[in-house]
């Protein structure tokens, strides 16, 4: 009888193993730079399979107050229908402890995740494309737009904690030397929306963004947009946001929508803002 396969090996993942990691999104057409697999692993706790010492699969659980999202559960297409997958989501489970798991499933991936107890609650339209010339939505008269200052960052972490319903501290730590821009809209003198702009993927991603308003986001969005022309812009956005035909009139096509799915009570907003575009799907 031919020799049983050696066991695979599961272990935390380290900085290390963020060039292999990237190596393998790479093959599967998956778009993340190494910046953007370092910075999850700084903000996650991320763990990888290996096949005598080569990196086989990955998945992250990123813990964000009272939940923890799990992402970038990979495994190679060599080593598919094994139940790698599954061993990984396990490790990624346990570690979310007592916080509730929220993730963005693909749709093809929804049953599997179903059948561990997430809950579909919504679903992510990833719209990208060339930034086409736009123009402007008229402000509110008690709005006006501004770019963010240093003493803005406590009010943007309170802002981004009630309309994502997670604590946001420890992403926005590593997200501040990354952002190349971060514009605020005010109402009444008082910050009440902003879109945060940085280097991602094939070219930007504008996000998070949270609002009051799918107007209010628009104009962020259109603010931001202005400076970029020609390039390549990804947003997702929830799909129930107000902002997918706008998107697409402006080139940025819907090419992929993901669920949402929670293990338990998804997270709710409060104080009258929602977010309108994610961190990444990783992040939420």
């Amino acid at each position: 009888m031919p020799a049983p396969n050696p066991p695979y090996t599961y272990r935390p993942m380290t900085a290390a193993d963020v060039p292999a990691a990237h190596a393998l999104s790479v093959k599967l057409k998956w778009p993340h730079r190494l910046e953007d697999w370092a910075m999850l692993q700084r903000v996650a706790e991320g763990f990888v399979v290996e096949d005598a010492g080569q990196l086989i699969g990955t998945a992250f659980a990123c813990p964000q107050g009272v939940y923890a999202t799990i992402g970038l559960v990979i495994v190679s297409d060599d080593y598919q229908g094994k139940g790698i997958g599954r061993r990984l989501m396990e490790q990624a489970l346990q570690a979310c402890g007592a916080a509730t798991a929220v993730l963005n499933a693909t749709l093809a991936g929804v049953p599997l995740y179903a059948s561990q107890g997430f809950v579909e609650f919504g679903r992510i339209n990833q719209h990208q494309g060339q930034v086409q010339p736009l123009p402007h939505p008229a402000l509110a008269a008690d709005e006006r737009m501004r770019n963010a200052a240093a003493g803005d960052w406590p009010r943007l972490l309170e802002l981004a904690k009630a309309g994502s319903g997670l604590d946001r501290t420890r992403v926005f730590d590593d997200l501040h030397d990354a952002i190349e821009r971060t514009l605020i809209l005010e109402r009444d003198g008082q910050s009440c929306a902003f879109a945060m702009l940085r280097a991602f993927g094939r070219g930007h991603v504008i996000g998070p963004i949270v609002a009051q308003t799918a107007e209010q986001a628009r104009s962020l969005i259109a603010e931001l947009l202005a400076e970029l022309p020609g390039a390549f812009v990804r947003l997702d956005i929830q799909a129930d946001s107000g902002l997918g035909e706008w998107l697409s009139a402006v080139g940025l096509q819907q090419v992929d929508s993901v669920a949402q799915m929670a293990r338990g009570t998804p997270p709710q907003t409060v104080g009258g803002v929602q977010q309108f575009a994610l961190v990444t799907q990783a992040i939420g």
